[in-house]
């Protein structure tokens, strides 16, 4: 089959994956699977060998991230019911001071972040923010705007989130090598995203009026800033795009009923969990590139530097000291890991699909046509990753399909280009960029944060979208400042 046929099955493919999920409101599992059976078909792969296909993609996608991202929910689980994620926001806001709490809480959500899901570290952190805003009789955006940010950039950028995790094993980087130069590429951006939203918040910005209320108690505005918006539409209106939803959903019930009173974990500790697999994976990276081949030294390194047993250690110790050693006994430690599975499985399934299409792209020739058409461009694959995921992530919403998908049809064209472990983990990271980028109305994400900060549609807009794209652009910035050096 000619390239030009190829390419225009390509191209139908992504435009019916985004009807599908954006039009017709399919489940993006069912769309990607869907899609993928009609564009193997389409590309000529027999239908003998069609099931194959699909079997190859999703297991070779899932054997190395399904573990991976199981047990980052558990680990993120842990400390959200043993009350450690708020202990360790509260204990960050004492250290900073009063003046400096706006950055204690995005500071809060950069760490927090890597174990813990953007949603859900919103639900955690955003009482606090409520709390703080009341305190100070400031607005509730200028805390929950370069906190929320942050979260979202963690979560596009790092392991162990889904889409990290799958554009590293697709394109074949170094989860080590993307950890160990996106932690410090992530806080950059996380300060000069904390930067921009300072000046964001500068001017008035109107808030729902229900969740107004729930925050400051009284109609004075707050100190330089929102007032209540008499024409926030109603908490309880049909549509869902109520402000005031979900305003009280809080963990700290679950964390106060499974503790039974017992003090909160500690600052030191919470912090050394949520380190612990990350040094253990650099550790295993430094080994692998630093020790000879062979030694015994290197093999200790390498297992215990697996994301996999670096995870699982770091569950068995949260486990213990934030579980068994405050009084949880086996079952009710078995009922919370147990608990973290179903709002990830969906997650995890929509990785393997990607990893589908992904297969279908490299096994129907698609790919290698992709590549030359790429190829021919003369775009740096740097540029081509960042541009593509962005433009998926402003086209269908999620940062994990968008991520899967551009790593799905760029892997042929970076494998032709013979990158450097190095060079593709940095790839990984301006896919990470782009994917940060752009959240707007058809983003579940966007309309969390705003249902949570009390903004109307333009007000979302003019905020919380300026400033992750402004955060992602930087993001691809600095990627592309460090590419001359790997």
């Amino acid at each position: 089959m000619s390239h030009t046929a190829l390419l225009l099955i390509a191209a139908g493919g992504v435009t019916t994956l985004l009807l599908l999920i954006l039009r017709a409101k399919v489940q993006p599992f069912v769309a990607l699977v869907v899609v993928s059976i009609a564009v193997a078909l389409a590309a000529g792969i027999p239908a003998a060998d069609l099931v194959k296909t699909i079997e190859d993609g999703m297991g070779s996608t899932l054997g190395h991230i399904a573990t991976i991202i199981a047990l980052g929910a558990m680990i993120g689980r842990i400390i959200e019911l043993s009350g450690g994620a708020q202990a360790f926001a509260h204990s960050l806001i004492d250290r900073f001071g009063s003046k400096r709490t706006p950055l204690a809480l995005t500071v809060a959500g950069f760490v927090l972040g890597i174990p813990v899901f953007f949603e859900v570290g919103l639900i955690i952190l955003m009482p606090i923010a409520y709390g703080v805003a009341r305190a100070s009789r400031k607005p509730l955006l200028v805390y929950a705007l370069p906190m929320g940010a942050a979260m979202l950039t963690v979560h596009a950028f790092l392991p162990p989130h889904p889409g990290a995790v799958a554009v590293t094993e697709a394109i074949g980087a170094d989860q080590g090598l993307v950890l160990l130069m996106g932690i410090p590429l992530t806080a950059a951006v996380i300060l000069l995203g904390y930067l921009v939203s300072r000046r964001i918040t500068r001017r008035e910005y109107p808030m729902d009026p229900a969740l107004y209320a729930e925050v400051y108690g009284e109609d004075e505005p707050p100190t330089g800033g929102a007032a209540p918006d008499a024409s926030a539409p109603d908490a309880s209106a049909p549509d869902g795009h109520g402000t005031a939803v979900l305003t009280k959903s809080a963990p700290a019930p679950a964390a106060v009923d499974v503790d039974g009173g017992v003090a909160p974990p500690s600052f030191a500790m919470v912090l050394t969990l949520i380190v612990t697999p990350i040094l253990l994976i650099l550790v295993g990276t430094l080994g692998e590139n630093l020790l000879a081949d062979g030694s015994t030294l290197r093999a200790i390194l390498t297992v215990l530097g697996a994301p996999m047993v670096a995870l699982l250690i770091d569950v068995a110790l949260c486990a213990y000291v934030l579980g068994a050693r405050r009084g949880w006994d086996r079952a009710h430690i078995a009922n919370v890991m147990t608990s973290a599975l179903p709002p990830v499985a969906m997650v995890i399934l929509v990785a393997g699909a990607g990893g589908v299409f992904g297969k279908v792209l490299v096994a129907s020739g698609i790919g290698d046509a992709i590549a030359d058409v790429l190829d021919r461009t003369g775009l740096p694959a740097l540029f081509l990753a960042f541009l593509m995921a962005l433009a998926l992530r402003a086209a269908q919403g999620s940062t994990t399909v968008a991520l899967i998908t551009t790593a799905g049809i760029l892997a042929p064209l970076l494998e032709r280009a013979h990158l450097s472990t190095g060079q593709l983990s940095l790839v990984a990271l301006a896919m990470g960029a782009g994917g940060l980028s752009v959240s707007h109305i058809n983003d579940a994400g966007y309309w969390m944060f705003t249902k949570l900060a009390g903004l109307d549609v333009a007000t979302g807009l003019r905020t919380w979208t300026v400033l992750t794209t402004t955060m992602g652009v930087m993001g691809f910035g600095l990627t592309a400042a460090l590419w001359p050096l790997v």
